[in-house]
């Protein structure tokens, strides 16, 4: 899998993850077969919580890259905020696209 993430990152299993996508897609002559959000939490403040990683993965026909999304102290809600986020304001097909790019 590619990814645009700095070694190491992302070792382990994530905290938590979303499924994005329901149903396979194609966009641009390419399927998608999967999208999902992931949070892997970096270290722990006590007075400021957690540290999230927030990061997409996009599996296509033509290979699968996790990405970046988000990163900081973002309350205990991270994930789920940032999904609802990417959803409710057409953020998919930006994703869509620089998945698209970094799969080229």
């Amino acid at each position: 899998m590619k990814s645009d993430l700095e070694p190491g990152r992302t070792g382990g299993p994530p905290a938590k993850s979303l499924q994005l996508l329901h149903n396979q897609m194609k966009m641009e002559g390419v399927l998608i077969t999967k999208m999902e959000m992931r949070q892997y939490v970096e270290r722990r403040d006590e007075r400021l919580g957690d540290y999230s990683l927030l990061t997409v993965v996009v599996e296509t026909d033509r290979g699968a890259v996790e990405m970046k999304y988000d990163e900081g102290f973002r309350g205990p809600d991270a994930l789920e905020s940032a999904a609802k986020l990417l959803l409710q304001y057409a953020g998919l097909a930006a994703l869509i696209n620089r998945a698209l790019i970094e799969l080229s």
